[in-house]
């Protein structure tokens, strides 16, 4: 006998945008969350994507569309009606509580007298359990966010949602509970929906990435699927760094595309081209930096058959002990990023030296031309 999957406790967004006046901080937008799944919200400041949490969490009301929460439309219902919790930056504890007294606050509200099971459970699946009598002020900021998602959860929320709420970590800090948060989430199997700015944080714990630029959004998918296979100029800058090269539609050849750049020939797997490709169209050709390999010129014979290849110099060589990270000059493209673990190191790839880059036609994806090459690179993020 088949069985429907249980989507109750999915979070549907129907069309939904949020408009200040003239401004649009949200155009209408389809979006579907699986219930029990880690969920991401990635963008830069200013993208929409808080907006769009605030109006899942009720904070917001929708200019248009409709959220909901399987299947009960709550786009009208106040947030502390709604079965969802949410966790910000700023941890809000309750100074004058001990932690014990903190997580149980919710249950208190509800007018439940015996608490001390459900809290104890709590604090022991945040690893908090013998911390429970301390004052927020004497725990860590680590320590303290945990403590915020264990006063989340004790309600049992359909969803949690997360509002940049590793901002205030440290960096070592920060990617402790990245994992951390991952593993609180796998253990309760509720919705996360988390928004950040931060690609290594959302590709770290997510299950599927909503990338946001300018109010919509860009890309949908995966993390591997995100970075490998971009398809905007946005979404390949944003997530990493990516090599863009002009080049021209020459011929194709099965499902491949053969492409004319200055005076080479690249190669590029039809399904991983999200241009139109008409004889004598515009691509660019997208290649991740660590994806290519570098020989010197004296060398160029052992460069295996069937490589894209490139020629060029080397400009600058940066040595950060896991890799070095060379910027390459070439007639094709100025500035080629190219990112070599420090394994066998060739002391004649120096600045000035002569070299080929080549790389399997498989890691190589393909984009529209017509967009922005620089979108998405850090510059027009931190702006």
């Amino acid at each position: 006998m088949k069985t429907t999957p249980d989507n109750s406790g999915d979070v549907r967004l129907a069309g939904i945008s949020k408009t200040y006046g003239a401004f649009t901080a949200v155009h209408p937008l389809d979006l579907t969350v699986p219930q029990g799944s880690f969920f991401a919200l990635l963008g830069a400041s200013g993208c929409g994507k808080t907006t769009t949490l605030r109006m899942i969490a009720g904070l917001e009301e929708p200019s248009s569309g409709t959220v909901c929460l399987g299947d009960q439309d709550v786009t009208h219902l106040p947030p502390y009606k709604r079965p969802v919790n949410t966790v910000f930056q700023s941890y809000a504890l309750f100074p004058h509580l001990d932690i014990f007294e903190n997580v149980a606050f919710g249950l208190r509200r509800r007018g439940l007298k015996s608490v001390k099971k459900q809290v104890e459970e709590m604090l022991e699946l945040v690893q908090l359990g013998e911390q429970a009598r301390k004052k927020p002020h004497q725990l860590s900021g680590g320590q303290q966010q945990r403590v915020a998602v264990a006063r989340a959860l004790i309600n049992h929320p359909k969803v949690l949602l997360l509002d940049e709420p590793l901002g205030a970590l440290d960096l070592k800090l920060r990617r402790q509970m990245q994992l951390e948060l991952k593993r609180i989430q796998t253990e309760v199997g509720i919705t996360f929906v988390h928004v950040t700015h931060d690609q290594e944080e959302a590709m770290t714990m997510a299950d599927t990435v909503a990338v946001m630029n300018a109010g919509r959004v860009e890309q949908l998918g995966s993390p591997a699927d995100l970075y490998e296979n971009p398809q905007s100029t946005f979404v390949a800058n944003f997530l990493g760094t990516s090599n863009l090269i002009e080049a021209e539609v020459d011929t194709k050849n099965g499902d491949d595309i053969v492409l004319r750049a200055g005076d080479g020939k690249l190669v590029l797997p039809q399904a991983r081209c999200s241009a139109a490709t008409t004889a004598g169209g515009k691509v660019l050709v997208g290649i991740r930096p660590e994806k290519i390999s570098l020989t010197h010129a004296d060398d160029a014979g052992d460069v295996p058959e069937g490589r894209n290849r490139l020629t060029g110099r080397i400009a600058d060589a940066s040595f950060i002990g896991v890799s070095t990270q060379y910027v390459i000059d070439s007639p094709v493209c100025d500035e080629l990023a190219v990112y070599v673990q420090n394994v066998e190191r060739d002391g004649r790839l120096v600045p000035g030296a002569e070299v080929v880059l080549h790389w399997s036609p498989a890691h190589t994806f393909g984009l529209d031309a017509t967009q922005d090459i620089d979108a998405g690179t850090e510059e027009e993020v931190a702006a």
